[in-house]
């Protein structure tokens, strides 16, 4: 995996695309994927071993007949605000029906496109089928709203609008974090990130220098990672592996292209959820085993 550098670069082209997209007030053009599969665990192929990537996803807000609307696009900066929108199907009719996934019908994830601000958030649904949740968006800037959910009896879907908080635009580089760390605790990722291959990730989390041991499940898992492709956002939301409760968190996710991805991992402990934030870079196909981030 690639380092200081490559995350410099990367910094600055999310600078440009944050900015242009505030700017010129402009979604990613909308992209129809029928079919996905990108939200869950293990799609039956061993880690590591060759596969049919998926297409990308979070790139719309329309696939398969579904679509992804909210009440509004602009929301103010400042304190939280309720931010609401429908799920709907062919003709405009909201679905109310959805499967439960890692204890939840619906996850929302919402990050300004320079991927500073993000939020794992988790709504709550109305019976007129109406998902309503605080977001407090303090800076100013274009987001990107991800909907990660499966209607009964339809397939996984991510889908994705942009949203708009007016104001003067700052925008910030990732911090170069080798590794991660947050609130006192540091978190190394190891592996290489293969495109179109399930790939082995193993976070390790530690606190003033001694291992975590006891992570607590957080919906249903001891890590969540979301990892999003540089330029355009494309989304994948991977859970931890089984295993014990830390101090390593194992992860198998595959990656639509090589590419840079900006990667979150949630996890619990003390009874807080906290993020981790990276920045991986994909490897080649027949690299090195074993790089550590960190």
């Amino acid at each position: 995996m690639k380092t200081a550098r490559t995350l410099t670069a990367f910094a600055a082209a999310l600078v440009l695309v944050g900015g242009a997209a505030y700017a010129l007030g402009a979604a990613v053009g909308p992209v129809d994927v029928p079919r996905q599969e990108q939200h869950g665990d293990s799609d039956g192929h061993a880690a590591g071993e060759p596969a049919v990537a998926s297409a990308p996803v979070g790139l719309s807000a329309w696939s398969g007949g579904y679509a992804l609307v909210p009440t509004t696009t602009t929301l103010a900066a400042g304190p939280a605000q309720l931010f609401s929108f429908r799920i709907t199907a062919l003709g405009g009719k909201p679905v109310t029906d959805f499967e439960v996934a890692h204890e939840k019908e619906l996850h929302l994830i919402v990050v300004r496109r320079d991927t500073a601000g993000y939020q794992h958030v988790h709504p709550e649904r109305a019976a007129d089928g109406t998902w309503s949740v605080p977001l407090a968006l303090t800076q100013a800037g274009s987001y990107r709203v991800f909907a990660d959910f499966a209607p009964r009896g339809g397939p996984p879907l991510t889908l994705g609008v942009d949203m708009m908080v007016p104001g003067e635009f700052q925008p910030v580089a990732p911090a170069e974090s080798w590794p991660a760390r947050v609130d006192g605790y540091e978190v190394r990722v190891q592996g290489d990130l293969i495109a179109g291959h399930a790939s082995n990730l193993t976070a390790t989390v530690t606190k003033d220098g001694k291992p975590v041991s006891d992570l607590q499940r957080y919906l249903g898992a001891y890590g969540h990672l979301v990892a999003l492709r540089g330029g355009d956002l494309a989304y994948l939301h991977v859970h931890a592996e089984a295993g014990a409760p830390g101090p390593e968190v194992p992860f198998v996710a595959e990656v639509p292209s090589d590419g840079t991805y900006r990667v979150f991992l949630d996890f619990k402990h003390g009874d807080v959820v906290r993020t981790a934030e990276f920045t991986l870079t994909t490897s080649p196909e027949h690299g090195a085993d074993g790089h550590t981030h960190g």
